[in-house]
Parts: structure tokens; C-alpha cells; sequence
């Protein structure tokens, strides 16, 4: 006897409902439009067709060369590199050691300390300027790039998601690799490491893009123009190119700021939701 296909059917779209969302992408998108017309769109100088959302069938790329020539993309790239990877390396050693230490080792007071760590996730980021300046001084660390990374080694947010990324790997493997002779190194660096490969993916692409996109700290604690990262160097430059109105300027040099995270973000979209899908967070 062949049972009934009990199936439901999928309900498509309303046209009405397809309206909306392409009419919200479009309003989420005119900036972005705005900005790729303009930096490849011939502006005369004085001239309102930098306002324009009609491509120009003379394209040309005379505003990036201009951008990199009048500013030092090339030495803001570089630091921000450095912020970012170097921010990087040490927050995956420690969100990785202290996830495990919360997922796993039972110890006094574990659940408070926990607790109390994610307190920091309430706090608005403003609101630490002032004592991070004060001790980045007393480190000597003042107009430097480690003094810009250094508030952020450890994440409270990295933490709490290796936590439940560890949370999710079953105990077994653990007791399988202790039992063979591994050592906590090994079986951190060997085992578990690898298994929590998506909360690892997922947690590093908010740290690069919440990091290069900082603006505030590294103005606060750097003076000098070698030690400016991207944002910083992109408003100093702004702010002259706006005296001279060429808008066309504005935006190629905004789209050299922004365009490595909307590349990476359209490259690995399905790996940044994917990974947060195995993580374990509810």
C-alpha cells in the first residue's frame, strides 16, 4: 500500500511581499550605488552631477589614482593589517583556553565569574576610553599600534561563543584522546581545535570587521601620522578632499576603505551564516 504524500506545500512569495523586500534592498543599497557611481563617474569640478545615481558611460578610474597619490592608503593599509591579525592571533588563543576552562573544568564560583565576564557585553565601548587611555599610558604604550590592540585581546562575546561551540563536542573524544596518551596541549591544539573550526570562522570575521571598522580608540591613543589605521587616515583625508567639493574623490576613497569587507563579506556570506548555525548558540 503506497502512503499518501503528506507533505505540505510551500507557500511562494505574494508579489506584494517580493515588492517590499527588493524596495527596502534598494533604499539599504542607494548609498552604496551612490558611492560606486561617483568614484568612476567624470565630475567637473563645481558641478551637480556628483549627486547623480546614473552611471556615467565614460567611466574612469582617475579618482583612485588620485585617492592613493594624495593619501597614504598604502601605510593605513598596513597598520590596519597589523591592528586587525594582530588583534586576532591573541584573542583565538584566549577565547579558545578560556571557553574551554568554562565549558569543561569545574572549579569554585564558575558560573559567577562566567557571569561577571559577560557583564562587559553590557557595557558600551565610550564608556572604557578613559581608563584604557590611562593604563595604556602607564604601559607606555601610547602612539603605538600594540596600544591599540591591546584592550582587545581578550573578548568577552569570543568567550562565551567557544563556550558553546565546546559545549556541543561530545566528552568521548576527550576521554578517547586522554586514554591514547595525549597531553592538554594535544588535545587542545589537535582535537578540539579543528572541531570547533565554525565557532572559530564565525567569531573571527565579527573580530576582523568590527576591528578594522574602529574608528574612535585608535584616534584617542595615536597622534602620529604613521600609526593611523584606515578610518582615522580616511577622515583627515575626507576632510580636505570635502574643501575642495570633489565628491568623486570622497567616494573612491571611501570605497578603498570599505571594499575589502564587501568583498569578503559577498565571497564568504553562506560561510558566516553556516558557522553560526554549528555553534551552538539558540
Amino acid at each position: 500500500m503506497r502512503l499518501p504524500n503528506l507533505t505540505l506545500p510551500r507557500r511562494p512569495l505574494s508579489m506584494v511581499a517580493i515588492a517590499l523586500l527588493c524596495g527596502f534592498a534598494l533604499i539599504w543599497s542607494t548609498p552604496l550605488l551612490w558611492m560606486l557611481v561617483a568614484s568612476v563617474r567624470h565630475i567637473p569640478y563645481g558641478s551637480t552631477e556628483a549627486a547623480s545615481l546614473v552611471p556615467d558611460f565614460k567611466a574612469t578610474g582617475e579618482h583612485f589614482a588620485d585617492a592613493f597619490a594624495q593619501g597614504d592608503f598604502a601605510r593605513w593599509y598596513l597598520n590596519t593589517l597589523i591592528v586587525t591579525l594582530g588583534i586576532l592571533m591573541v584573542q583565538l588563543v584566549t577565547i579558545t583556553l578560556a571557553g574551554y576552562a568554562f565549558a569543561r573544568m569545574e572549579f569554585r564560583g564558575k558560573n559567577l565569574l562566567f557571569y561577571a565576564f559577560l557583564l562587559q557585553l553590557t557595557l558600551a565601548p565610550p564608556i572604557l576610553i578613559v581608563p584604557n587611555t590611562l593604563m595604556i599610558v602607564r604601559l607606555g604604550l601610547y602612539d603605538s599600534l600594540p596600544g591599540i590592540m591591546a584592550p582587545y585581546f581578550a573578548s568577552a562575546f569570543g568567550v562565551f561563543l567557544m563556550r558553546q561551540t565546546f559545549k556541543t563536542i561530545p566528552r568521548d573524544f576527550e576521554e578517547a584522546a586522554i586514554l591514547d596518551g595525549a597531553s592538554f596541549t594535544q588535545m587542545i591544539r589537535l582535537l578540539l581545535v579543528p572541531l570547533a573550526r565554525p565557532g572559530l570562522i564565525a567569531f573571527s570575521i565579527v573580530s576582523l570587521t568590527s576591528h578594522w571598522n574602529e574608528f574612535l580608540w585608535p584616534l584617542m591613543v595615536t597622534d602620529s601620522p604613521d600609526k593611523m589605521v584606515l578610518t582615522v587616515g580616511l577622515t583627515s583625508f575626507v576632510r580636505s578632499a570635502e574643501q575642495a567639493a570633489d565628491w568623486g574623490l570622497v567616494a573612491a576613497a571611501t570605497l578603498l576603505v570599505a571594499g575589502p569587507l564587501l568583498i569578503a563579506f559577498a565571497l564568504f556570506q553562506r560561510q558566516f551564516v553556516n558557522s553560526f548555525l554549528f555553534t551552538g548558540i539558540k
